[in-house]
């Protein structure tokens, strides 16, 4: 039988749609070539990502194993929300204070010894305080003591696909044996705001006042007017200033994560450049709304000769807003789909083409179901087939 191959043009208006990145991030710049736009920032490590549609705008040494400081603490809150999504403790739950809870030195929350607090407050002073003493009340009181609690970091960072990282205690102080990449912390933040988003708000929060002491947010995105809601600051001697930071405007939520800078100043600077960099430069389109029609895919010795090709999930891409005008979409079949068709199976894929900007494919699939024809039907089919073949 010989091979046939099909490939339409569309032109696409832009909807609003939304996809989510549910696993890890690609290690190449999914949307952007050579030819993008990109930025010089003075953090020792940095990646930018498109939330909505995943691509990676801008990385510069992303793979690289770093101390993360306070910015693990992020998985400390993974860990905890995960007990309270899966109803093994509520926020009013109150905790004990251990002497070592209370000793614990660094940012604090200052929490009672002796006494109890509860999830909820232990959160806030986590999150928001960046409170040490509070990481450890909270891996004694849920996992029973710290070592536990850090077992169960790690077993989720395998579980989430983080490959180069490492958890060795409970809230970021100094450990040789503890460090993240950046493009891991950016895969832990996009999980994070996807897996929880009932308790994802304490990160937007800008001070919290506990014991009769008041502390504001270290996060620098959060008193400009950015967008910025989350996630986290981190700081030691060794590990710099680094930002884990996400931002949401219009429905578009960029997650950007920049290490070892030297001062809260510069941190606070680049930061900002950073975020505004990927929100003028870049710009999601929807191609194609699930549910949606957008071809008739030809079936081979089925009841019906085509069948109508969409899309799963609203498909969405992210493009330097230069390359915009001249994207170009086209529906690629390598053959006939073989009949019986099932609804949701893949027959062929979109493949959208830009300036500056490697290829980028979207499965296919067929959105209703199609019969095989009854042996006289395929006998006919066959026939004809021969036919052509032998007069073309």
């Amino acid at each position: 039988m010989a091979t046939f191959s099909r490939a339409k043009k569309y032109l696409l208006a832009p909807v609003i749609g939304l996809i989510c990145l549910a696993g890890a991030l690609p290690h190449p710049a999914a949307a952007a070539s050579s030819g993008a736009p990109t930025i010089d920032t003075a953090a020792h490590t940095a990646i930018v990502v498109d939330f909505n549609s995943g691509p990676v705008l801008f990385e510069k040494d992303a793979d690289k194993r770093v101390p993360t400081a306070s910015m693990s603490k992020i998985m400390t809150a993974y860990v905890v929300y995960g007990y309270l999504r899966d109803g093994r403790a509520k926020f009013d739950d109150m905790l004990p204070v251990s002497k070592e809870a209370w000793q614990t030195g660094g940012s604090k929350m200052f929490v009672p010894f002796p006494g109890q607090v509860s999830i909820e407050d232990l959160l806030q002073g986590m999150i928001i305080q960046s409170g040490n003493d509070a990481c450890i009340v909270l891996a004694e009181g849920l996992a029973g003591s710290q070592q536990a609690f850090v077992e169960k970091m790690n077993e989720e960072a395998q579980r989430i696909g983080l490959k180069d990282s490492h958890f060795a205690d409970v809230n970021g102080l100094p450990a040789p044996d503890h460090y993240m990449s950046t493009r891991d912390l950016a895969t832990l933040a996009i999980r994070y705001v996807t897996d929880f988003p009932q308790y994802y708000r304490y990160e937007a929060v800008k001070e919290f006042t506990y014991n009769g002491i008041k502390q504001g947010n270290r996060n620098p995105l959060l008193y400009q007017n950015l967008g910025a809601d989350g996630i986290k600051t981190g700081h030691t001697d060794e590990a710099g200033y680094g930002l884990v930071g996400s931002a949401l405007r219009n429905g578009r939520r960029v997650i950007m994560v920049l290490t070892g800078m030297d001062s809260m100043q510069q941190r606070a600077q680049e930061s900002e450049k950073v975020l505004e960099w990927a929100y003028r430069e870049f710009e999601d389109v929807t191609i194609a709304k699930a549910g949606t029609p957008l071809d008739q895919a030809p079936v081979w010795l089925g009841v019906n000769a085509e069948v109508p090709a969409g899309v799963a999930k609203d498909a969405l891409v992210t493009l330097p807003h230069a390359s915009v005008r001249g994207m170009k979409v086209v529906a690629i079949y390598d053959a006939p789909v073989k009949a019986p068709v099932t609804e949701g199976e893949p027959i062929g894929r979109l493949e959208v083409t830009a300036p500056d900007i490697d290829p980028i494919e979207i499965p296919l699939v067929a959105m209703a179901p199609v019969e095989r024809l009854g042996p006289m039907g395929r006998a006919a089919e066959g026939l004809a087939h021969y036919l052509w073949e032998r007069n073309n």
